[in-house]
């Protein structure tokens, strides 16, 4: 299906595993020429890949000095830039995107090369919240303006979406059926929806199990989405947003200080900072709380607020991650080396032999306890629909097709987040290329089976406080 077409141009920056990705994906669903198409990027990787299709392949890299020159005589009015790069400021081509009047996507919010790991910066100033702020104060001037998407792959992306439909889908199931979803663009309508079912706390909780045919090696970090991607949002500080219902901010907890105080960070790199979590396939496990915009950009949008401005409700909420085995091993090993990569780096590819990534969102706390609503996508299943995919990646791929066909569609939205988005069409797009979209209910609490073999202090008035989610 041709979901739109577009007469302008295309520029992808970046051309790693999502790039490749998604390249078949924008082919197959969007009426483009394949002339209008250029990729940039700043490695060879890829080349073969672009070759194959018949997109022309630039390599440049973009810098802070050059960006501007490099890419202006590439866009004109109405075109589209797909960010897709690493180490190259989002909110630098954001801003050039809506000087030139050029729509945009991005799949993170991503800093100049050495931002995540800059000993200059303070905690706080190298968080995934101050990113955002820098990318969402972009608004007001935008307004009106081309479409560019801030952080839409999957996640942060895709699970805004399964949100709202999680949210749909426990109202019905309480008696509380919801007549007409609220636009998405009418957040306190949503908020209201997410404080009436109880919602106290949200993980995006995902367990990939794919293996490779052979393990990893020492001195090598091994994964199924980009190494470089995972490794400088790990070693950045763990994030969540912070919800209403907590009684205590942890020990290591900070606020910011500045933005719209929605989330907190812990004094800690979010690859060594743990917390209980629950997926339908895996049961119970633990995840690793690895910061990501969507920890944010929900407990912001969820947000009840009286008349005066003060805070009625949030959610907290976070990521609750475990990669594959050997990205885990590879993990540790990093962390035993304070943090410094490893010298040899392997994506995952066509050596994966089998497993899922099992991807979704668990809602908790409402009458139902607990709610998992999400994908779930074998790798079988992802090489027979998409060339040049995992099964994580196309998890990713799709969505970035998805966002980009709804800037498409509606190209005079100024900035724009994924819980800005009408999350029905972006399911529609993406669904097919999901494997299995379930929903499953589970009385799991992070209480279960505690203090059965060593005492703790747990708050077993309220299963959902962060202190008992968090893995001491």
């Amino acid at each position: 299906m041709i979901h739109t077409t577009f007469s302008g141009r295309l520029v992808m920056l970046g051309f790693g595993s999502i790039g490749q990705g998604v390249l078949p994906l924008i082919l197959r669903h969007i009426g483009i020429p394949r002339d209008n198409i250029t990729i940039v990027t700043a490695e060879e990787r890829g080349r073969e890949v672009a070759a194959e299709y018949g997109i022309r392949f630039v390599i440049e890299p973009a810098t802070r000095d050059n960006y501007r020159d490099l890419l202006t005589p590439l866009l004109r009015r109405g075109d589209f830039l797909l960010n897709l790069s690493v180490d190259v400021s989002s909110v630098a081509l954001m801003q050039l995107c809506q000087d030139l009047d050029v729509l945009y996507l991005d799949t993170v919010v991503e800093p100049w090369a050495g931002g995540y790991t800059d000993p200059s910066l303070t905690p706080s100033q190298r968080s995934n919240y101050a990113m955002r702020e820098s990318a969402v104060a972009l608004r007001e001037a935008a307004r009106g303006g081309p479409t560019c998407i801030t952080a839409h792959g999957a996640n942060p992306g895709l699970v805004s979406h399964f949100v709202k439909q999680a949210l749909l889908d426990i109202a019905r199931d309480t008696g509380a059926p919801i007549a007409a979803p609220p636009p998405a663009s009418d957040r306190a309508a949503w908020a209201r929806i997410a404080q009436n079912l109880g919602v106290k706390v949200i993980h995006i909780a995902e367990r990939d199990t794919q293996v490779a045919s052979f393990p990893k090696k020492p001195g090598e970090f091994v994964n199924t989405w980009s190494v470089d991607g995972f490794v400088g949002e790990g070693c950045q500080p763990a994030e969540l947003g912070w919800g209403t219902h907590e009684k205590a901010l942890p020990a290591d907890g900070h606020r910011h200080g500045f933005g719209c105080d929605a989330a907190i960070y812990l004094m800690r790199p979010g690859a060594s900072t743990r917390v209980r979590t629950w997926t339908p396939l895996e049961g119970p496990f633990h995840g690793f709380l690895i910061t990501h915009n969507e920890s944010i950009s929900l407990a912001d949008y969820y947000t009840v607020r009286d008349a005066e401005g003060r805070v009625l409700y949030r959610p907290t909420a976070h990521y609750a991650y475990h990669p594959c085995d050997d990205a885990v091993l590879s993990v540790h090993e990093l962390a035993g080396k304070n943090w410094q990569m490893q010298p040899e780096k392997r994506l995952m590819t066509d050596e994966i032999v089998r497993g899922m990534d099992e991807l979704g969102v668990l809602l908790l706390g409402h009458a139902k306890g607990a709610y998992w609503y999400g994908s779930r996508l074998t790798i079988e299943e992802a090489r027979g629909l998409v060339p040049h995919n995992n099964a994580t990646s196309l998890q990713v791929t799709v969505a970035v097709l998805a966002g980009v066909i709804w800037a498409m569609e509606n190209p005079r939205r100024g900035v724009v987040e994924s819980d800005e988005m009408d999350h029905d069409r972006i399911l529609e797009i993406c669904r097919p290329y999901l494997g299995e979209v379930v929903g499953a209910y589970s009385d799991w609490t992070p209480l279960q089976d505690r203090g059965v073999l060593f005492p703790e202090t747990l708050d077993v008035e309220d299963p959902w406080q962060f202190s008992n989610i968090r893995v001491a």
